[in-house]
This record gives C-alpha cells, structure tokens and sequence, in this order.
C-alpha cells in the first residue's frame, strides 16, 4: 500500500517565536507538509498494516491507497520509536493480506524481493530483486534503537520506507525502512538496503496491540565491546562478548550482582556477541521475565 502522512504546518509555525514576530511576510502556498512511504496489509479482517514509525510520525492524518485505487484514513494504533515501526488500521472490505514468514531462517545469499512505491505516488507497486547481503547489522540509524537489520542489495529508495521485503515464498521476512547512501541531499539506492526483521516486528505488533506500547527489559549497565587486546588479557578463547564498564544503581544488574569488569557471553544461551546485540536481547524480554547470562 501507498501510504502518506499529512502535518498542519500552520500549528507547527504557530508555535515558533521567529514565525510569529514576521509572520505578515511569509506566504505559505499550503498549510501542511506531506511525508509518502509504503506499507504492508499483515491482516486482512481487521485491517492492520504496518509500515515505518518515520513515515507517519507527527502526522495529524494518514492515507493509504491499496493497489487498487481505493483510498481509505487510516487509523494509528500504536508507534514505536525505538524499533521505527507503527502499526495502523483500515476499515475495508476486500483486503487481501500477506503471510508472515520466520526471518530467523533467512541465509545470507538468499533471494528477495523488495515491493515499495520509491519517489512518488506514480512509481507505486514497485518490484525490485536481490540477495540477502548480511544479517545483524545495527548501529546503521542510532545506536540508541533496536537495530537488527537485514542487509540486501533490492534497489530501494525514499519512498520504499515502510514497504514488503519477502521471500521467493512471498511471505514478508522484513520492512524496508533505511539506505546507505553517500548524497544526503539527494539519496538514492547505491545498493546498500536494510530492512527491519518481521520476527523482530511480531513483537512490536504484539505489545501494540496488547497494550498501545512496547514494553522492554532494561538490563541497567554501561558497556564496552570486547577487542583483541581486551580478550586475551582476560584469557578469552574468542573476541565476542561484552564488557561491563558501570552498573546502575537499584538495577536488575545490580541486583542480581553483576559488577564492573565483568563480562557477559551469553543470555539464554545466545552469544551477546557485542553491545547492540545484548541490546537485542534483553530488550526482546519483557519487564518480570527471567534471563540466564553466562558471565566471566
């Protein structure tokens, strides 16, 4: 689906001192700003489709355009800043949805195809091919969200945010939701894609629409990744894990005992390989659950 988010600039300038002291010299052509991106039916008999957080973020209306023509509001039922996905919802007849496949199983080197509406609204259902590059890839946007991106080289550009990455199966594996590009003013593919995992984003769904937010775990450390010096001074065998540098007061971590200088290989029995994917990890959990770290 096409989706655009419409912004009242008016209230937004309204709201500026500078605006509003020279406000007799300006000339608005239109009193809001738009934002295009695309979008995936997930659920065809309640009408829920996901897309990107930053496609619809500070929107005061949303429109979807199916493939078809039809043009509907959109109803937002939950964002998620930290993961970028928004969850939102249509009331249609006639939807046709898409099934959800594992993203877990995804190899690298593996074919997918890309299905976004890129530029404008007149380049809407396009389909565009290419291979898993790598799996993993965090600290691409802000190394304060939770980034586990899958890399593919699908032609995707501004407008795909939001759109279906799937398999040859046509099950949706991921959300297209970022490039790597050299020209931050006008960016465009240069073969670097990420998209967010859909495992990843059955999460974020969930807790949408259980509670209207995602609830996370919060470990309550600051850390450091492991080098090589680092790992062989401590009589490390391999350079993956994650060093502890402080521990916050009152916090799970300390509670529990952890300390300065300690080091976290795994949680539940997955490498925490470093500190984005630790990250990962404990922010999959939810506030009360229990987590099994192997500590040195």
């Amino acid at each position: 689906v096409s989706i655009v988010g419409k912004q009242d600039m008016q209230e937004s300038l309204n709201e500026d001192p500078f605006y509003r002291h020279f406000q007799d010299f300006f000339e608005l052509p239109e009193n809001y700003g738009t934002s295009l991106g695309s979008g995936v039916i997930i659920d065809s008999y309640n009408g829920y489709v996901l897309t990107n957080n930053h496609v619809i973020k500070e929107a005061d209306e949303v429109t979807i355009t199916l493939y078809d023509k039809r043009e509907y509001t959109a109803e937002i039922i939950g964002t998620d800043n930290l993961s970028d996905l928004a969850l939102l919802k249509i009331d249609a007849n006639n939807l046709s949805d898409i099934k959800l496949g594992n993203s877990d199983k995804l190899k690298v080197g593996e074919w997918v195809v890309a299905i976004g509406n890129p530029f404008q609204q007149s380049l809407s259902n396009t389909v565009t091919a290419g291979i898993v590059s790598a799996k993993g890839r965090s600290d691409i946007i802000s190394n304060r969200n939770i980034e586990n991106f899958i890399q593919h080289d699908a032609a995707i550009n501004p407008g795909n945010s939001g759109g279906a990455l799937v398999n040859l199966d046509g099950e949706l594996i991921g959300i297209n939701t970022a490039i790597a590009t050299g020209n931050s003013w006008s960016p465009q593919n240069a073969g670097i894609g990420f998209a967010i995992p859909i495992n990843q984003a059955k999460r974020v769904i969930d807790d949408l629409l259980e509670f209207g937010v995602v609830s996370r775990g919060f470990l309550g450390v600051s850390m450091s990744p492991i080098d090589d010096v680092m790992a062989r001074a401590l009589g490390m065998k391999n350079v993956k894990g994650v060093l502890i540098v402080s521990v916050v007061k009152d916090s799970p971590a300390e509670i529990v005992g952890l300390k300065e200088q300690d080091v976290i290989l795994k949680v539940d029995g997955e490498i925490a390989e470093d500190p984005s994917k630790l990250r990962l990890l404990i922010s999959s959990k939810h506030p009360g659950d229990n987590a099994q770290l192997l500590i040195l």
